[in-house]
């Protein structure tokens, strides 16, 4: 198959052909990206330097907060320096690669969430066995576990991916390299490529919502028996990881679990998993968790203070 493949470089369509709406691209994205990064990095020192938050919840959001980080610049930068240009080209292996940085990062978080999940659950179903089950290792092993996962994943798309015959045209109608707009251009009939798309993608993510939401049934079930003060604590950590599993998981469903097929809404959705889903998981986070706040100010009033000394 890989001799039959004639395309080189891809031209993307972009978000936007009006020169003026580009510009508004330009200054929109470029703000959001910089936020997605101060406020994940600021999460991250946050926890790693306060010896308060070193629970194994505050280990997994260390490093969700740095795949955020990590899976935002995976697209970000090149939507915002193709918003600039006139005509907007990726190379044949630079869009393979973008590829492979969305699903390895994307997958692993999808993960990772399912793991706090387990985490949360432990914490709430078995509070005096807490810190025996969630070890410091058992932490380890699950990130491990994330990591291979995304991995795994990643590496199975790519190679069949990158094995496909593109024999023109090469013109992609999104802002990013992406499985179905990429599938689109295959002079193959991909019904079969869909339906692994369908299974490698969209069924990881189902699996795991489905998993998600029968811990929370669990811990739902469990809170039953806590007092009041217990109920709303332990409801405020959960309402937090909810909301960033509905960030991540909808979307996720919503572009992979159906046919090979484009949507004129994909791109929105596209903007929305990996520009505004990565910028608010660090705010949910941050403004339900008083701990954070109180560490956050800890720690940028010793930075002040160590400054003016």
């Amino acid at each position: 198959m890989e001799n039959e493949r004639n395309v080189t470089v891809f031209i993307l369509v972009g978000l936007t052909q009006n020169p003026q709406m580009q510009k508004i691209v330009f200054v929109v994205f470029l703000v959001l990206y910089m936020v997605t990064l101060s406020g994940n990095l600021l999460i991250v020192v946050t926890i790693t330097s306060s010896q308060a938050l070193n629970s194994p919840m505050y280990f997994f959001l260390t490093h969700l907060s740095l795949l955020d980080t990590i899976y935002s610049s995976s697209s970000a930068p090149k939507l915002i320096v193709d918003s600039l240009q006139e005509i907007k080209t990726v190379s044949f292996n630079g869009c393979m690669a973008q590829v492979y940085a969305e699903h390895i990062f994307g997958a692993a978080e999808i993960i990772l969430l399912t793991e706090m999940a387990y985490d949360r659950y432990v914490a709430i179903c078995k509070p005096l066995h807490y810190t025996v089950i969630m070890s410091h290792r058992l932490c380890l092993l699950l990130l491990g576990v994330a990591w291979t996962g995304g991995f795994l994943h990643a590496t199975v798309q790519i190679l069949f991916t990158v094995r496909l015959p593109f024999c023109g045209p090469n013109i992609i109608d999104h802002f990013m390299c992406d499985l179905y707009p990429l599938l689109k251009l295959v002079c193959v009939d991909t019904h079969i490529l869909g339906l692994f798309v369908a299974a490698n993608s969209g069924f990881i993510c189902l699996l795991n919502l489905l998993l998600l939401l029968v811990s929370y049934v669990v811990i739902l079930r469990s809170l039953k028996n806590y007092s009041l003060e217990g109920r709303r604590r332990a409801l405020s950590t959960c309402v937090s990881h909810i909301t960033v599993v509905v960030l991540s998981f909808v979307p996720c469903i919503f572009v992979y679990l159906r046919p090979v097929t484009t949507l004129p809404i994909d791109k929105a959705v596209a903007v929305f998993y990996t520009m505004v889903a990565p910028m608010l998981n660090p705010l949910i986070y941050t403004l339900r968790n008083a701990e954070v706040k109180r560490a956050m100010k800890k720690h940028w009033k010793k930075k002040v203070t160590a400054d003016s000394d």
